[in-house]
């Protein structure tokens, strides 16, 4: 018989401040996605702290009270990781380390463990590394105390190298090494996209954990890994797509996060060259958060980054299903009515229709829920970048419903 596989969870503690550029409820959001990427990544969070400051404590980022407080939290239920929000300088982090004697790492440090557990592919591994090995460089004085200065004293003076110094020269190299290695993965990747040819491309790019991956299995018949967690999809995965009898490429792209850490978007590079190289940008969007506006805020900064906003765009609204609105009852005379209230209908009044009618669409992928006017709008527009790249197949491409369907369809 089979043993059950239990799988032990690291017992952590979260911690976040409230600003004024931070209120409370926005907090409350960030830590509940901070609890999710702990859960990714393996830890399970027993506790929240947060404090109110008008800007973080340069030696420990908290003030000493509530240091104190987290500190005594720690030794009495035997915690092994305290997590911060925000990302800690690395004076910040070796001074709160010195103080809660447990493991302490910011969102930063999260996310790249996270991307470190989900690389699968040699390139993915490669991104990562680098991208670890930037965030570490800066931090190395206060990761292992045997990098102490050497102590001097007879026999110990004239020239030398302190093993701090040596361990950057150590992990300097390894970044050029990397950075190297990166390139010439690079030369080969965009050797590959352009073998493939004049075709229509097609990017979905959106928040982690909208549902991309599976809107890519139901479009293209294949089977991306799909799990309801954090990252979950690293590589880029492009397929071949045919609707009705039009053809185009479509890839599946790494999923953007608040705070995403600066060394990543640069590792990353080349993923986010599909994005760059794309004709048309599937936006994807789980309806069903209660943060989604905020969650299209911050993949267009990223979007806006990699120079890649002024792009075709549409909005796919996923997750219909799992759409709730809070209600309020016929006598409730005190309850404001807010966004958290609208039905969908009520949505689709807002500024959703400044976006156009054919700009954007409401699915479920998971049931594939409106799915044949998710298959029309695309069709119409990718359509519409053929022929403009090719005006003599205008005849080959009908409008969506007089083109005959695909034989493989």
């Amino acid at each position: 018989m089979l043993e059950k596989e239990t799988i032990k969870f690291e017992k952590t503690v979260v911690v976040g401040i409230v600003t004024q550029h931070q209120n409370e409820e926005k907090l409350n959001e960030y830590l509940d996605e901070l609890e999710f990427l702990t859960f990714t990544a393996g830890g399970e969070v027993v506790k929240r702290f947060s404090q109110k400051m008008e800007r973080p404590n340069p030696k420990t980022f908290l003030g000493t009270g509530k240091m104190d407080e987290i500190h005594h939290y720690v030794k009495e239920h035997n915690i092994n990781t305290v997590i911060f929000d925000d990302e800690l300088s690395p004076s910040q982090q070796k001074n709160i380390t010195k103080i809660l004697n447990c493991k302490v790492l910011d969102r930063t440090n999260l996310i790249l463990d996270i991307f470190a557990q989900r690389a699968e592919t040699s390139y993915a591994r490669t991104q990562v590394e680098l991208a670890q090995c930037q965030y570490l460089l800066p931090r190395l004085s206060g990761m292992w105390t045997h990098l102490e200065r050497q102590k001097g004293g007879i026999g110990m003076r004239g020239p030398g190298e302190t093993e701090i110094e040596t361990d950057r020269r150590i992990v300097r190299d390894r970044i050029a090494l990397l950075k190297d290695k990166i390139k010439v993965i690079d030369k080969q990747m965009s050797v590959q996209r352009s073998n493939r040819g004049a075709m229509v491309r097609v990017a979905l790019v959106g928040y982690t954990n909208v549902g991309k991956s599976t809107l890519m299995n139901v479009i293209s018949k294949s089977e991306v890994f799909v799990e309801n967690k954090l990252f979950a999809t690293l590589d880029t995965t492009v397929r071949k797509v045919v609707i009705k009898n039009l053809p185009f490429l479509l890839s599946d792209t790494v999923g953007f996060i608040r705070k995403l850490p600066t060394q990543l978007v640069e590792s990353f590079k080349s993923t986010l060259d599909e994005v760059r190289e794309a004709d048309l940008l599937l936006h994807v969007v789980d309806i069903s958060h209660p943060d989604f506006e905020d969650h299209i805020d911050s993949v267009n900064q990223i979007l806006a980054d990699i120079k890649s906003a002024d792009k075709p765009t549409i909005m796919v609204f996923n997750k219909i299903d799992s759409y709730k609105h809070l209600t309020i009852d016929a006598d409730d005379l005190i309850t404001e009515k807010t966004t958290k209230h609208y039905t969908l209908e009520e949505w689709k009044d807002t500024w959703m229709s400044r976006i156009g009618k054919d700009r954007a669409l409401f699915i479920s992928a998971l049931n594939k829920e409106n799915f044949e006017e998710f298959r029309e709008k695309v069709y119409e527009a990718v359509r519409e970048i053929h022929i403009t790249r090719f005006p003599y197949n205008k005849f080959l491409y009908p409008d969506y419903k007089e083109a005959p369907e695909d034989k493989n369809d």
